[in-house]
């Protein structure tokens, strides 16, 4: 006797929106910034440096990188690079370089070693740096090994000390191989953080010879001020702004936006429950012209601006523009998600007083930060495409560990894996 009841159908999929990682998160100039001052990585300038400078290869130049990690130890990896000639000329030279690094903490890559060799000076260069989370003291240092020329006594590296919380930076590098105490410190640093606001100031001793001058010589200081919105993680939208009077004779306003937005697409290659896709835009304008000389205001040498704008549209394309008073360049970048990962970019500079339109190349190989597609919670609901993602309460599955956005929204990241976290909580 046949069974006359039919099981009942199990209900559709709900639907999904793709949520691609980023092409370069975390910068690969954040693996080095305890080498340098808080003062120049912060107020949006590492932002802004990889918004101008990542995928624009140089007029009839290319440029090869390969960064590799072993999969038995993750601690240590090398990054190669090849830059040269697209037309080869015999006045025109190959740049080789090949940095080896370990890193104490897979997850931390505040303490580190790293050796590179290079075909133009120095040849051989070791970079160090230990910090300590609990107390926020760190040290680091970088010596040229071996260079055909010394000239100076940076020449022989330097070192520095630095102390950094939540909402403090203060820090100092010196040159240990001088005789002289007016050289002392190389430069300074003093950066504080209250709310959304950052204010902070940078000594570099450039003029005067005598120590009491140099401190008295407003020329040897900058201040900077900033107003920074949004959360570190790229999952969601944040905005900087900042002002900056460098050297007593420029002065610098920039700003940088990333933005998060969804928009609705049909998919063949994915399932049918896959509605929508989020994108990624970034925005940054920055603005410098001298303040020490009213004559040279309107000299495009002495002021200047730049803007810039990227689109990445899923995980394999990415859209890059920028425009300044004498060029504009634009770049196209396609990444296969392999292991490793590979990057082939192409860019395009026009010179506007040449009237001359030159091509670069790019192409880059990396295991080292690696990206997984992520998909919505079944729960998720579609915004407007050209709304930003500001919904509380999303829950974002990252293989089989949840990730809601309103912890990402609270800074809680330890559900986040290691390449979506934000740089550190340290200034």
């Amino acid at each position: 006797m046949g069974n006359t009841f039919k099981s009942p159908r199990p209900p559709p999929p709900p639907p999904m929106v793709l949520v691609p990682p980023l092409f370069d998160f975390p910068p690969l100039a954040a693996r080095t910034r305890m080498l340098d001052s808080s003062y120049n990585m912060l107020f949006g300038k590492l932002a802004l440096k990889c918004l101008f400078e990542d995928y624009f290869e140089e007029a009839r130049r290319f440029s090869t990188r390969i960064m590799l990690k072993p999969i038995d130890d993750p601690h240590v990896d090398l990054i190669a690079t090849v830059d040269g000639p697209l037309n080869h000329k015999p006045e025109e030279k190959f740049a080789g370089n090949a940095q080896f690094r370990w890193q104490s903490d897979v997850l931390d890559p505040h303490t580190f070693v790293d050796l590179s060799v290079s075909n133009s000076e120095p040849t051989l260069l070791m970079r160090s740096c230990a910090y300590y989370p609990k107390s926020g003291f760190g040290a680091f240092g970088i010596f040229p090994i071996l260079s055909k020329q010394r000239k100076s006594s940076e020449d022989y590296g330097y070192m520095g000390l630095r102390y950094g919380s939540s909402n403090l930076s203060v820090g100092a590098t010196f040159v240990p191989f001088t005789a002289s105490a007016d050289e002392l410190p190389k430069n300074a640093w003093l950066v504080s953080k209250m709310g959304r606001l950052t204010a902070g100031v940078q000594y570099e001793p450039t003029f005067e010879s005598k120590d009491g001058a140099r401190y008295k010589n407003l020329a040897n200081w900058s201040c900077a001020i900033g107003y920074g919105l949004g959360s570190e993680s790229p999952l969601s939208p944040s905005f900087n702004f900042g002002l900056e009077l460098a050297k007593n004779s420029q002065f610098i306003a920039s700003f940088y936006q990333h933005v998060v937005v969804q928009r609705r697409v049909k998919n063949p290659f994915e399932p049918e429950e896959v509605v929508g896709i989020t994108n990624y835009i970034d925005f940054g304008f920055e603005l410098q012209t001298r303040v020490d000389d009213a004559q040279h205001a309107n000299n495009i040498h002495d002021s200047s601006f730049q803007i810039g704008a990227s689109w990445q549209a899923n995980k394999n394309f990415l859209l890059k523009g920028k425009l300044g008073p004498l060029s504009s360049s634009i770049a196209l970048a396609f990444k296969s998600w392999w292991k490793p990962s590979f990057t082939l970019s192409i860019s395009a500079i026009r010179d506007r007083a040449k009237r001359e339109t030159a091509y670069g190349l790019g192409i880059q190989v990396e295991n080292i930060r690696e990206g997984i597609y992520q998909r919505a919670d079944p729960n998720y609901v579609m915004l407007t495409p050209s709304k930003e993602h500001l919904a509380e309460g999303i829950q974002w599955i990252i293989g089989e560990r949840p990730l809601f956005e309103s912890d990402v929204t609270s800074g809680n990241f330890s559900g986040v894996p290691k390449e979506l976290r934000p740089l550190n909580k340290m200034l």
